[in-house]
């Protein structure tokens, strides 16, 4: 490791590619090494270009071809995948009868993806503090290896990359990691510990019968907040969970931050994306556990 950067060989390993697709990519100008030595040629990568090379590999997913990503990556126009969503899904449409569970399975994940940009799209200015009831979910995901909010994002990059691979693993495709989140325990969140319980991904209710460790997030009331960066997350729970207390509303499970879309088709340093910070809460007149503040 060079300052902190990876050689393309551990870059090809961590996100499960061969070390000629990265070449491929570069010379594409898809993915570019953050440093080449000028004597050796080798490249060297920074783990923050994770969310670009797990854009890449979303976009592929989608039946994208190269020349079509890097369009995309060179306008920097989201909406352009939003489009091929679009294509894509109406080509699972068709082929839904011949399709066996794990096709039916990306299926809904497509469908999640476009149902993420439209929230996106309508979504409250962001800092708005709204109340919602979100149906019935279902999640699997991996417990965190550490504490993420004490470092910095690329702490949050390895755990994504331990999510995406066990997800791999599991045979769910690459698609389904668009739509990702993070909890923190409801007795951390209400006293503002900030220490990363879990990562995951959003499945089909299908996926509970192949998968008994898929989670169930019941239907209900939940207190949200909205924001596109990162390093805004603490603060903006931190009021979410004050506007919780002045409401009288009681926190009655864990918190979930959700990325809504991501947005790494921009050249940037860091992963891109909006989030819907949330908490399932309770009223005065409804039976609850305790806010343990």
């Amino acid at each position: 490791m060079i300052n902190g950067l990876v050689s393309i060989g551990k870059m090809a390993e961590m996100n499960r590619v061969t070390v000629a697709t990265l070449r491929l990519y570069d010379q594409l100008g898809l993915l570019t090494p953050r440093y080449t030595d000028p004597d050796t040629g080798y490249r060297y990568y920074d783990i923050a270009q994770n969310a670009r090379l797990d854009m890449i590999a979303y976009m592929k997913e989608l039946g994208m071809s190269l020349g079509e990503i890097g369009d995309v990556l060179r306008q920097e126009d989201i909406t352009l995948i939003e489009i091929i969503l679009a294509r894509k899904n109406e080509r699972l449409h068709q082929q839904l009868p011949e399709l066996h569970r794990r096709r039916a399975s990306q299926h809904d994940a497509v469908e999640r993806a476009i149902a993420s940009i439209e929230r996106y799209r309508k979504s409250p200015t962001r800092g708005t503090i709204s109340l919602e009831y979100i149906d019935r979910r279902y999640i699997w995901g991996l417990p965190c290896t550490g504490n993420f909010y004490e470092t910095d994002i690329r702490a949050y990059e390895q755990e994504l990359t331990n999510l995406r691979s066990a997800l791999l693993e599991r045979g769910f495709s690459h698609v389904h990691s668009y739509n990702i989140g993070t909890t923190i325990l409801q007795k951390n969140f209400v006293r503002q510990r900030f220490i990363s319980d879990s990562t995951f991904v959003f499945v089909d209710h299908r996926d509970k019968e192949h998968f008994p460790d898929v989670k169930v997030l019941d239907s209900g009331m939940f207190a949200c907040i909205y924001l596109d960066c990162y390093d805004d997350e603490i603060p903006c729970a931190q009021r979410l969970l004050a506007h919780c207390r002045e409401q009288g509303w009681h926190v009655c499970g864990d918190y979930i931050c959700e990325v809504l879309t991501e947005f790494n088709v921009f050249d940037g340093d860091q992963r891109s994306m909006f989030l819907r910070l949330q908490a399932p809460v309770k009223f005065q007149n409804e039976p609850t556990q305790p806010d343990l503040a």
